[in-house]
């Protein structure tokens, strides 16, 4: 399946929860719903998938993903009342660092309807 085709799916999926859930629980909560959903829903993916953190071709460290979707789409979810930029940017930065080329940054916290946003890698890292 066509990426485009894939994440729109995923925010379908998101957009189910948070019209079943509202906004208010923690993220663990939206994370649990979300695998229902996307099991639902016959999405492939893994969650708390530990991805490993490379410096000029040197793991560093690692970091849980709250998704990987179709093995190839990062998936970070938050429940605040606003996404911030700083929200932005690590979601970025974590796209970059997992060599991932697509990803989306979902918020189930905004009291005014689930936000998401689209994230593309378009940096080529040396493996």
């Amino acid at each position: 399946m066509e990426q485009k085709e894939m994440t729109g799916k995923v925010i379908g999926g998101a957009m189910q929860v948070y019209n079943y859930l509202g906004n208010g629980f923690q993220e663990v909560i939206y994370q649990r719903a979300l695998a229902i959903e996307f099991r639902d829903r016959h999405i492939e993916f893994q969650r708390e998938f530990s991805m490993p953190i490379f410096y000029k071709g040197e793991q560093v460290g690692t970091r849980r993903v709250d998704f990987l979707v179709e093995g190839d789409i990062m998936l970070e979810l938050k429940a605040v009342i606003q996404l911030q930029d700083v929200h932005l940017a690590q979601a970025k930065n974590y796209l970059e660092a997992y060599r991932v080329r697509t990803g989306l940054l979902i918020n189930f916290g905004a009291a005014g309807g689930l936000q998401f946003k689209r994230l593309f890698n378009n940096k080529q890292r040396p493996g």
